[in-house]
């Protein structure tokens, strides 16, 4: 047989270990302190309702104003309600006696806009006040007014606070009820204890419901925000990875190219002296640690399955091909180029090519039925692009999203990697327009050519 022994941690000084039923009370004696004791007092003002909803909107600007000040004029107007209840209820006619049981019964309930815990403390410590002075003796230990202004306080505390406030005001009030009814019930004809206790629980059960609704809510928002960004900065940096990818395949094949040139260079120049051998053995050893060093680099966005294209990659030359394969799609689509055309650097026409491609990808997506044209100038220090589409002329379900697709974002990083200017927006006739312009220095013109 095994025997297994359980070592308790003991408290300091040699004390008994306190059980955990211990440790639950004093748990739940601390959250009552810090819930109704601690700073009960404390100003916290009832903030303006907002008035942003699609009903609030619809009002006029001077009556909105007014509409933000919607809840304290309904607490207003329950502690009114509680206040003619009051004085209608009691007996003893003008004066005093009248006078008191009435503030007793307004006073915690607009007490409860700007210092809600103290409105709590007011209503218990007014309700034995408000019973001594009323002549109504048929129930306890609430008279009619105080029955109705607590049963206020204990709602509106608790839409003002959180779930675990409303239970301990819950508790301390049938607390009181059921110590004045065992005290102080002798010679009463009722009780209305268990009615004001039944209804605020009912009311403080619907504020509860609406406390979860409102956190549910906000963490679902909070999840569908944190979910867009998420997927907004993973597009983002998908396309960074696409554009690195590229741009890898373009500066490799430039290095490859010198490398090469600068070893077979020697060898077409008949007794070429010393330092020009070495000259050229100094620029390919320089090509080929910068290309093995950019292979490095930029080797860490190449996913583990891609491969380098076999054919090689787009230019502007390839757009009658892509005219066609939209126009099968069913775009109608026009090229018009002016200028003189010329060959520019590779990433220019790359990234030219897949501004043009994903422009009219958008224009299929959000304008089907429309009719779009590209046009392309070839200017002294630069190219020029212009994608315009007119509106769609097919009704779609799907509201569209120019300008805040990931389609955008990815054509602005490939015109700020070449330093060059985007500008989007609708046309008058409703249509869309995508407006580029990247530069292009004369002298990596005239190598490229």
């Amino acid at each position: 047989m095994t025997e297994t022994t359980q070592t308790q941690m003991k408290p300091p000084g040699g004390a008994k270990p306190r059980s955990p039923e211990f440790r639950l009370a004093a748990d739940a004696l601390r959250g009552l302190r810090q819930d109704l004791f601690h700073d009960a007092f404390a100003y916290r003002p009832l903030p303006r309702m907002r008035v942003d909803g699609p009903l609030a909107r619809r009002l006029p600007e001077r009556v909105r104003e007014y509409a933000a000040w919607t809840p304290h004029a309904v607490i207003t107007a329950c502690g009114l309600l509680a206040m003619a209840v009051a004085s209608t209820a009691n007996q003893g006619g003008p004066g005093i006696g009248s006078l008191v049981p009435s503030l007793l019964a307004l006073l915690p309930v607009l007490l409860t806009l700007v210092r809600p815990v103290g409105a709590f403390w007011f209503s218990m410590a007014a309700t034995p006040f408000a019973a001594a002075f009323s002549d109504s003796w048929s129930e306890w230990p609430w008279s009619e007014g105080a029955f109705i202004t607590h049963l206020v306080v204990l709602t509106v505390v608790a839409l003002r606070t959180r779930p675990r406030t409303a239970a301990w005001m819950w508790v301390l009030t049938a607390w009181y009820g059921f110590m004045s009814e065992s005290l102080f019930g002798a010679g009463h004809m009722g009780s209305n204890a268990a009615p004001l206790l039944f209804l605020s629980a009912l009311a403080l059960l619907v504020v509860t419901v609406l406390h979860v609704r409102r956190a549910a809510e906000q963490e679902v928002t909070a999840h569908q925000s944190e979910t867009a960004q998420e997927r907004s900065r993973r597009t983002l940096l998908e396309e960074r990875t696409t554009i690195a990818r590229e741009l890898h395949d373009v500066v490799a094949h430039h290095m490859s190219v010198v490398a090469i040139q600068a070893e077979a260079a020697p060898y077409r120049v008949e007794n070429p002296p010393p330092e020009l051998e070495q000259a050229f053995v100094t620029i390919r050893e320089n090509a080929v640690a910068a290309l093995t060093e950019l292979r490095r680099v930029l080797g860490v966005v190449r996913a583990a399955d891609y491969e380098a294209p076999d054919a090689p990659q787009p230019t502007l030359a390839d757009l009658g091909a892509l005219l066609a394969n939209v126009r099968e799609a069913g775009l109608s689509v026009e090229k018009t180029v002016t200028g003189a055309v010329r060959e520019l650097p590779q990433g220019v026409e790359l990234s030219a090519y897949r501004i043009v491609q994903e422009a009219l990808s958008n224009t299929l997506r959000h304008a089907p039925g429309a009719t779009a044209r590209v046009e392309i100038g070839y200017v002294l220090g630069g190219l020029g692009l212009r994608i315009v589409n007119g509106p769609a002329r097919t009704t779609t379900l799907v509201k569209s999203t120019h300008g805040a697709g990931h389609g955008i974002t990815g054509m602005r990083e490939r015109v700020t990697m070449l330093d060059g200017e985007m500008t989007t927006g609708e046309t008058d006739d409703g249509g869309y327009e995508v407006t580029v312009f990247l530069p292009v220095p004369l002298r990596a013109a005239e190598e490229s050519g």
